[in-house]
């Protein structure tokens, strides 16, 4: 707890503070009035939208967690507006929740353990420093990682306040408004590059991130939450045996459903893969004994490899993952003939050899975290001169720019995470293990993914951090037995963070 021996207020009282509003009131009303309607209306609503994030931080990264996956769309649509919506927002909703607690007279931090291993992360991050061109680029990436750590504490001390259900709706809002988007797309030719054209007829669905493979992802975090939270309403109805009981597990089904389609039309191999990770550890975490689980994970690869040695899949989806094998390993690609049918492999495997060039000459600091674009020029194959960015897989990138020693660090840090989620499940019943089981599939999906990408990316890591502090208040709940018959579906936060 950090203490606030004044409390900081803007004096209301007295002809100095009369003044001060009254002079604010008249120049919002000559400005509001000077301007167009449109831009009237706009500042009007802009205004209230901002004071809103600012009273309630909750509703603030809400909107953060929506809009700022706009990012990509914003930048490249209407370069004169602000493109980064989600960390403005972002902001004013630490802002709002900071001049909260120094009204109170004390700024609360939750204890969360899980900011242990995060700032191990960040001290390699920093530690690398020494081996970085450019700074820039580093305080980027750390900048990034401290937000990620903000977002869990911002998610833990609204979830005091009573916010946590408005946190985890915002979450599946976005997700599912996205997947409606990406299906709009795929199914009436939403405009788009040529390169997207698949299947003859149709878009790769690709959201507002304006690529199919990070907007796939984004999906792919939130799904299995909206996934375990079905599974737990089915639960729940079956105990209460009322038809109204069914409503919300089958709107968590059909958020779910309309993100996978999503996924689906997005082609991309990458989240197919993080998809079926996400689906195994939902199957294999489902049932409270977890050889059951196996058992059911067996019976379902079984039945995959059945039908795919029957020629039951589908077409689209065999002939997509047909050279997925190629992904598997850091192959050198020099002298390699590039058609249009291997590009996208070959520049992911030029951009992994960078990658590992780069981790063999710098073996334990590594070129410095988020420089990996600066050091490519130094690695870059013959044919592949222009960075992506990334090394198109998240292991290979964090040991190209920390080293060993972010890479263990890194490791560490997603070993506690998993640690943490397997721990809630097994403590949790009803919504919370819902929401725990929805948690363990979000991992699955990105570690998984992430082999063959970066989803650090458009403002993702806003979202896995509401998912990381998500995770923090199921942990600080106290020990649930599975309820008896005739209860339904409740959030047991009550007590967890009570002083």
């Amino acid at each position: 707890m950090i203490s606030a021996r004044r409390p900081f207020s803007l004096s209301t009282t007295g002809a100095a503070g009369a003044a001060l509003w009254a002079g604010l009131a008249v120049a919002a009303g000559l400005l509001v009035g000077r301007l167009p309607l449109t831009w009237s209306l706009a500042l009007i609503g802009g205004a209230i939208v901002l004071a809103a994030a600012v009273w309630e931080p909750a509703l603030g990264l809400g909107l953060a967690l929506s809009l700022g996956t706009a990012k990509a769309y914003l930048s490249a649509a209407r370069p004169d507006l602000p493109a980064d919506l989600g960390q403005a927002l972002l902001a004013l909703a630490l802002a709002g929740w900071l001049a909260r607690g120094l009204l109170q007279h004390a700024i609360v931090v939750p204890r969360i353990k899980l900011l242990l291993p995060l700032g191990i992360y960040l001290g390699a991050g920093w530690l690398s420093l020494l081996a970085a061109t450019s700074l820039q680029e580093s305080l980027k990436e750390i900048i990034k990682w401290a937000e990620i750590a903000a977002v869990v504490v911002l998610v833990a001390a609204e979830a005091r306040r009573g916010r946590f259900g408005w946190i985890v709706a915002a979450v599946l809002l976005a997700g599912t408004a996205q997947a409606l988007i990406g299906i709009w797309q795929f199914q009436f030719r939403g405009a788009g590059p040529d390169t997207f054209i698949i299947l003859g007829s149709h878009y790769r669905a690709y959201g507002t991130f304006e690529q199919p493979n990070p907007y796939a992802g984004f999906l792919g975090l939130i799904w299995p939450l909206a996934a375990g939270l079905a599974w737990a309403g089915l639960e729940a109805a079956w105990r209460r045996r009322r038809l109204a009981a069914w409503l919300p597990a089958g709107l968590f089904a059909l958020a779910a459903a309309l993100m996978l389609a999503a996924i689906y039309m997005s082609f991309s191999r990458g989240a197919w893969l993080g998809a079926a990770a996400a689906a195994l550890a939902l199957v294999i975490a489902l049932p409270r004994r977890w050889w059951a689980g196996v058992g059911l994970v067996a019976a379902a690869v079984g039945l995959a490899w059945g039908m795919a040695q029957a020629h039951l899949l589908p077409a689209s989806i065999v002939a997509r993952l047909a050279d997925v094998g190629d992904f598997t390993t850091v192959a050198d690609v020099r002298g390699v003939n590039i058609t249009t049918s291997n590009f996208a492999i070959v520049e992911r495997l030029a951009h992994w050899q960078a990658a590992e060039a780069m981790a063999r000459d710098n073996p334990w600091l590594g070129v410095g975290i988020g420089n990996y674009a600066v050091a490519y020029p130094r690695y870059s194959l013959l044919n592949w001169p222009m960075p992506l960015g990334h090394a198109h897989m998240i292991y290979l990138n964090v040991l190209a720019e920390t080293g060993l020693i972010g890479l263990a660090a890194y490791l560490i840090l997603w070993v506690a995470v998993f640690a943490l989620t397997i721990r809630v499940i097994r403590r949790t019943s009803g919504f919370n293990r819902g929401l725990a089981l929805g948690l363990l599939g979000a991992w699955a999906h990105l570690s998984a993914h992430q082999i063959v990408d970066s989803l650090y990316v458009n403002n993702i890591p806003l979202t896995i951090g509401a998912l990381l502090g998500v995770l923090c208040v199921l942990a600080q709940t106290p020990r649930q037995t599975p309820a008896p018959p005739g209860d339904g579906l409740e959030l047991g936060l009550t007590g967890a963070y009570d002083d």
